[in-house]
Parts: structure tokens; sequence; C-alpha cells
């Protein structure tokens, strides 16, 4: 570097850590708290922003969840305690719009949304993004457990040095452009303890604030009675059947039922176990057969987002790790780019219970790098 070249301050920026605005996406739990007070801490320009993204009467006595009712004011707290100025954005109607009715309309269709992926993608890392440049900042933070590393083309997506907390099957959507704009402060701690442990320093009322476990908008994880709710007359009766379609039973709706899933089915007298290998939601059919009728070994992908240094289509074919389910760990697999944006996935050793609407995370095999992902979807 050569010596008169300003000095990057922990944040990666060429300036004064006082001169810095940062706004922090906050939540209102332990992560994204912690993040603000340290960099107010630091010095920084910290501004809290804080988007009440679903209806305050309904979510005031849900615990488990994030981004309305107790949890703005938790937000707003922690901001009072450091010091900082602290907004709450109504953004009902666009996360409605951008994810609760894909939600509703792809799990009618036989999927299984993740949800989380598209709120990243469409409302904090989009519309939130563009407030905080609007509020003329220099970068936006989040509590995400992620890393961002500076590579020789520019800024890496990385896992988190803890993998037990790694977010990244959540955030393969990010693009080079936000990346470049995105810090993650607390990607490379060892643990959720020393979390907490600052969040005590701090002296911070949600230092002991349990995590969010669901979906923000599903109480319990019962995904059939949002559905419901949204989509009025969605649990229509139908049959189950084998895979060469000979009735076994009835069902009360193909909405309570997923690929994958063994219990429930209410079909007894079996010698072999039944697993739902897939829904006909047209003929309103569950389709059920044995374990290995569940295995996958190419899974297509689309709305692919290449974070790689050399363009995603540029080779035939990729050797790489990737994830079809956020807890499950990275798998060698075979990569071929149909465009830039399509591709099917070989995966070396096949998976049970691949589905449709789930992501499909890519991975450097050599390092902790993340190279972007997909969408899995039935083909054509």
């Amino acid at each position: 570097m050569p010596l008169d070249a300003p000095r990057l301050n922990s944040l990666g920026l060429p300036k004064p850590v006082s001169e810095t605005r940062v706004v922090v996406a906050m939540s209102g739990g332990v992560d994204s708290s912690v993040v603000a007070a340290q960099l107010a801490e630091e010095g920084y320009d910290v501004v809290g922003v804080t988007l009440q993204l679903y209806d305050h009467g309904a979510a005031l006595a849900k615990k488990g969840a994030c981004c309305a009712g107790l949890d703005i004011h938790d937000a707003r707290r922690v901001a009072e305690t450091m010091g900082f100025p602290h907004y709450v954005l109504d953004y009902e109607n666009i996360f409605k719009d951008a994810v609760i009715d894909e939600f509703a309309e792809s799990y009618l269709a036989g999927a299984t949304p993740v949800p989380c992926i598209r709120c990243n993608e469409r409302v904090k890392f989009k519309d939130l993004l563009q407030t905080a440049r609007d509020l003329d900042a220099d970068c936006m933070a989040t509590g995400h457990y992620i890393q961002r590393k500076m590579g020789v083309a520019g800024p890496e997506l990385h896992s988190a040095a803890d993998a037990n907390r790694d977010q990244s099957y959540f955030l393969f959507s990010t693009t080079p452009e936000q990346l470049d704009y995105l810090r993650f402060p607390l990607g490379h701690l060892a643990s959720k303890t020393e979390t907490r442990a600052l969040a005590a320093k701090y002296g911070l009322s949600v230092a002991d604030k349990p995590d969010s476990q669901d979906i923000c908008f599903v109480p319990n994880g019962n995904y059939a009675s949002v559905i419901e709710k949204l989509r009025p007359g969605a649990a229509e009766p139908g049959e189950i059947v084998d895979v060469d379609g000979t009735v076994l039973g009835r069902h009360n709706g193909v909405i309570h039922y997923t690929v994958g899933q063994r219990r429930g089915l209410g079909i007894g007298g079996l010698v072999d176990p039944l697993y739902v290998v897939k829904l006909d939601v047209d003929a309103k059919r569950v389709i059920v057969g044995p374990k290995e009728l569940l295995s996958t070994r190419v899974v297509p992908v689309r709305e692919i987002n290449w974070l790689g240094d050399e363009p995603f289509d540029s080779r035939s074919e990729w050797a790489i790790s990737v994830k079809v389910r956020s807890t499950r760990p990275p798998r060698d697999a075979i990569v071929r780019p149909l465009s830039a944006t399509e591709a099917e996935v070989e995966l070396i050793t096949p998976e049970e219970g691949v589905s449709p609407g789930q992501a499909c995370v890519f991975y450097d095999p050599d390092s902790t790098r993340i190279l972007g992902g997909g969408w899995i979807w039935r083909g054509h």
C-alpha cells in the first residue's frame, strides 16, 4: 500500500470512524443488536432501522419471531441504550407482495418454499439497502452469521466461522453489488456464546433473548394454517395413492403434506413404511412410495446467482460442493450450466427428499467461499 493511501477502518472503508455512517438492519434480536452496539461503541455514526413486516396486533403475543411488535420495542431500547437514532419503516405491503404471496402460491403448487431467502433478496438487501443509500450511509451492517472477505477480484462471500450458526444457505442470492455495500460483523465469531457475552458487556436488554425459530409469519411452524388463511379453500380433500395409482386412503388437503414426510399419513396395516414422494396439486393427490424413491441424483436449478470470479457459463461444468437443504452439509456435485442462470446439478451421492422450492447453494470445495446458488424446480 502506498504511504499516502488512506488507512482503512474496521469496516474496510477509507474514512475516519467518526465520519463513517452505518445503517444497521435491526430485527430486535440479540445478533443485530450487538452489531449496532459494537459499531456505536467504536465511534461509527450508527443509524438503526427496523422493518415492520406484518401486523402489530397479530405479532404482539407471538414469541420466537422477528420484525414486529415486541421486537420493534426491543430494537428501540437498544438504540436508546447506546445513544443512536432508530427508525421503524412500514414494509407490510412490500413484504406481502414480495414474500408472503409467493410463499402461498409456491406451497400450493406442491413446492417447499424458503421465504427467508426471498426476504433477504427482495426486501432487506434490496429496498432496505436502498434506504441505507438514501440516508447517505457508507455501508449497511446486519447480524447474519456469514463472512465477507476481500479477494483478488473483489468482495467474496464466505461461510461463518461457527458452522452451527452459518447462514450462507439463506444468503446465496446476495449479488456482487450488494456484497460491496454490506458488512457482517459477527461472521468471524466462534460461537453464539460470544455474541451473548458482548450483549451483556454493552448492557443490552436482549442479552438473554431466545433466538427466533420459526418463519416470522408462520406461528409454530404450522404452514398449512397460514395457507388456509391466505388462500381460503386450499385445503380440499383428495386421495392418497401409491406410485401405480392404487388408492390407499384419503387426505384433508395437499397443503398438509411435504415431500419426504412419513408420519401422519393415516395408512395402516403396511409391512414397509411409505413416504410422500410427490404432490400432484392439480389432481389433489398425495403420492406415496418406498424410501428409495426419494433419492435424487440430478437436480434442475434456475434463477442462479453466481459469485465466482469467472462467468458461470464460461465452463461446461464445475466440480463444486452443493447444499440442497439448509440442515445438510455440502456434498460433492458436478454443476453443468445450461445458461447464465440455469443448470443441471448432478449429485455424486444421491440425496433424499430434494424438493422443488428449496435452494441449491454452491460452495468452493477447497475453501469456505460461497459461489452462489439457485432454486430447485421440477424441470421441463
